[in-house]
């Protein structure tokens, strides 16, 4: 049987994610038994159409890649015709699918319309997958009693490192080991200004250049000032280390103040300026923090440059494991909602 799936939200992600399922198609068939079909796409800016037995995706992304709208879709369904015009919750709620991909903009402050969305998916019966940090920062515990009293799954591997297998790697190969610590480079817009600065880049030369290349917003003070971090800081403690970490409990710094003088005497000491995410576990409860550090030049997290993104969890078991890759990119968050997809196909416990 195949499994059904909506999106809700059909820019960057989504589109990543309907060209992996395209070309893996037959793979992922043969090799995990998985066969899907995308039911539903519901976007505030593209329009919206579901047809219960499955859409051509490909069709609705050669409407997309031509700036058409998803109304456009041509329906050739003999059963039933296909719904437009639906929007983001009528879809949730209405469609026949298995598993809803929360995938709009949303904002990381309330996390909405995110979290409104998975809720709704899940109150309904449906799994919620996202790639949205609002969610998982701010109602993850909510979400996750929510997904087991209604016998569903909300799975957010995509949250945190993108497409680089973070959480999923403390519930599966890291499983049995105590993480007492998490540290990491967890931004990539500010790992590269950073390594621009090193390279000789002034703050504001390397800033601009971040924009250009699309890894800084006009607005970058969710990256420069440290909320983006911060986000995924708040994630990694509560889906982890099992805490109920808040926004006001991190200390959060941004990399605004770094000059490159600092950088200059960073070298000399043969460290090098990262901003850090850290999480410690404490005997009398958790330290969290967002800022500026100089790292060694003989920690792994040291050698991390460019847009890359990094965490080392320190474990009773096996000391200190660190984990390295792309922390952003449109196969490569597309890809970790495969991964939560997947799971969800496998059938493990929430």
């Amino acid at each position: 049987m195949s499994h059904k799936i909506a999106l809700i939200g059909f820019g960057t992600v989504g589109q990543g994610l309907c060209e992996i399922l395209l070309s893996k198609k037959e793979k992922l068939k043969s090799h995990y038994r998985f066969d899907w079909e995308v039911v539903a796409v519901s976007d505030m800016l593209k329009g919206s159409v579901y047809c219960p037995d499955g859409l051509n995706i490909e069709k609705l992304l050669n409407l997309t890649k031509s700036g058409k709208s998803l109304k456009e879709y041509e329906c050739k369904c003999e059963k039933a015709p296909c719904e437009y015009g639906w929007d983001a919750i009528k879809t949730i709620n209405d469609t026949n699918a298995d598993t809803i991909c929360e995938l709009t903009y949303t904002d990381v402050k309330t996390g909405e319309p995110a979290i409104t969305h998975c809720r709704d998916a899940l109150n309904s019966g449906k799994n919620a997958v996202t790639s949205n940090k609002g969610p998982a920062a701010l109602a993850y515990g909510e979400l996750v009693e929510l997904a087991r009293k209604n016998r569903v799954r909300f799975l957010v591997e995509g949250t945190v490192m993108s497409g680089t297998p973070v959480l999923n790697l403390t519930s599966g190969p890291l499983a049995g080991c105590e993480i007492s610590s998490v540290k990491g480079i967890l931004n990539g817009t500010t790992n590269y200004i950073l390594t621009k600065m090193e390279a000789g880049m002034d703050y504001e030369t390397a800033l601009k250049k971040a924009q250009e290349l699309g890894y800084a917003e006009a607005d970058p003070s969710g990256d420069v000032k440290g909320y983006d971090a911060m986000a995924k800081v708040i994630i990694l403690a509560n889906v982890v280390m099992g805490e109920n970490l808040a926004a006001e409990d991190v200390d959060r710094q941004g990399i605004t103040g770094i000059t490159s003088q600092m950088i200059k005497e960073a070298g000399k000491q043969n460290a090098r300026w990262k901003l850090i995410g850290f999480i410690e576990k404490k005997d009398n409860g958790i330290n969290a923090s967002v800022k500026p550090e100089m790292v060694p030049l003989t920690h792994p997290l040291a050698g991390i440059n460019g847009a890359t993104n990094a965490l080392t969890f320190s474990t009773d078991l096996l000391g200190d494991v660190t984990i390295i890759g792309p922390g952003a990119g449109k196969m490569e968050t597309g890809f970790s909602i495969l991964t939560d997809l997947l799971e969800i196909h496998r059938g493990g416990k929430s």
